[in-house]
């Protein structure tokens, strides 16, 4: 574990190198967690280690204000986040390598900002339960000014209460600090909904997966629908836990989808 200074921020971030004899025009790979009570290590044993063993450097961070990254009172936006990735790219000396993003939950959506935004940057996508429509936007709005509300209450939300007390108390107080004082619940509620023309202009290649059960899927189905090179991947059974519950079949698309973005890069 390191922390770095990126975009005059302080960040916590964990880079598990290629192998010594891997083709260095692979892409790096960057893994962007999702919201409040969710940092790097979701990632860890699940993904970012079967990819690094299949040759790829990968890089994962926490995001502003979330886990051990500095946590600031404004700069909770879409280009805020992209700008901290280039920058921590640029820290680690990985800003002129090629780079493939696997965004879960929220970050999947800044996934897909950084493609939109830095087209000589990003290579390829891979989404999980990517939240891409203004209805979510609104129930995410909704969701987390009530969670603030309990927090102040001294109320832990339910998902946290399946933790153990020590983690559970950690994650709260971080919870409590990103929902109740900091711009993070205003800048989310600012967000510009995607449309067909974003979805139009994203040339890179991208794998969407989600529950069969998932709210996101008709985001996801628009997304699918307009992309160049999307495919959409459908786990039966399952709702907004594709990461947590289906790790084989999981590390088996991602890793899949990864050799493919490679070979057209890697002839």
């Amino acid at each position: 574990m390191a922390e770095i200074t990126a975009n005059s921020l302080r960040f916590h971030v964990q880079r598990l190198p290629a192998p010594a004899d891997a083709d260095p025009r692979r892409p790096v790979v960057v893994f962007l967690h999702g919201l409040v009570v969710d940092n790097l290590s979701s990632f860890y044993c699940p993904l970012a280690l079967p990819v690094a063993r299949a040759g790829h450097e990968v890089v994962l961070y926490d995001l502003r204000g979330h886990g051990r990254s500095e946590r600031t009172p404004t700069g909770y936006d879409a280009r805020s986040a992209v700008a901290d990735l280039v920058a921590v790219l640029g820290a680690l000396g990985l800003g002129h390598r090629p780079v493939h993003l696997v965004g879960n939950s929220y970050g999947g959506t800044l996934a897909l900002h950084a493609a939109l935004a830095r087209p000589d940057l990003v290579v390829g996508l891979t989404l999980l339960e990517p939240p891409l429509s203004g209805a979510w936007v609104e129930n995410m709005v909704d969701t987390l000014s009530a969670a603030a509300l309990g927090l102040e209450d001294s109320t832990v939300p339910a998902e946290l209460t399946s933790l153990r007390l020590r983690k559970a108390a950690n994650l709260t107080a971080i919870a409590d600090e990103l929902l109740n004082r900091t711009s993070l619940i205003d800048d989310i509620a600012a967000s510009r909904t995607f449309t067909p023309a974003d979805y139009a202009r994203l040339h890179c290649p991208v794998l969407t997966v989600c529950g069969e059960h998932s709210e996101l899927v008709p985001g996801a189905q628009e997304l699918a629908k307009n992309a160049p090179r999307c495919a959409l991947e459908i786990l039966p059974g399952l709702g907004h836990d594709v990461l947590k519950e289906t790790s084989g079949v999981l590390r088996a698309a991602v890793l899949a989808h990864l050799d493919a973005v490679t070979g057209a890069l890697v002839p």
